[in-house]
């Protein structure tokens, strides 16, 4: 059995959960999610926790368990207080801002990069340099912080790129470190 996956989840106060015909829905504060969970997993609403269990433990079964209860409670926690990546452009020149539904970053291009911003997330620009992501579906904000990031990843010469926060980036020395 999945050491996370026998893990009962705490629902909070605010956070409706409902669980029809292998569609779990779940709302709260700040919205709701839904996902299709497969039939070999079986979800008990017990007062203020939920508990994941297997119908089979046949390994493809196994593997799935801890998985779900990850995902479940990411959605749980997403929509009572949600999940928030904050990333800085560090380099010469590197701003960031807004137009209408869409991030504009000059990242050192001869062109401006475009970037749509996707439904159910927040974008907050900082000092010009500083993006606060903030969503309640973490799948999908890791996603968009990802490709962001991928218009200029930190390169380890001189420290450059979209960086997220508490990141190390690790430095090389160069021509001149080789002596």
């Amino acid at each position: 059995m999945s050491r996370i996956g026998k893990l009962p989840i705490k629902i909070p106060e605010n956070v409706d959960v409902n669980y029809t015909q292998n569609l779990l829905t779940v709302k709260g504060k700040f919205g709701t999610l839904e996902k299709i969970i497969p039939d070999t997993i079986d979800i008990y609403h017990i007062d203020q926790t939920l508990r994941i269990d297997l119908k089979n433990r046949i390994r493809t079964n196994r593997s799935l368990h801890g998985l779900y209860r990850t995902l479940i409670n990411n959605m749980i926690i997403g929509v009572s207080e949600q999940f928030k990546i904050i990333l800085t452009l560090r380099g010469v020149g590197y701003r960031a801002a807004m137009q209408d539904h869409a991030l504009i970053l000059n990242l050192g291009y001869s062109h401006p990069v475009k970037i749509e911003i996707p439904e159910g997330i927040i974008v907050e620009i900082n000092q010009n340099t500083i993006l606060n992501l903030q969503a309640c579906d973490k799948e999908k904000l890791g996603l968009f912080a990802a490709n962001i990031r991928s218009w200029r990843p930190p390169e380890p010469y001189k420290g450059k790129g979209i960086i997220y926060e508490g990141e190390i980036v690790k430095r090389k020395a160069g021509k001149s470190g080789k002596k």
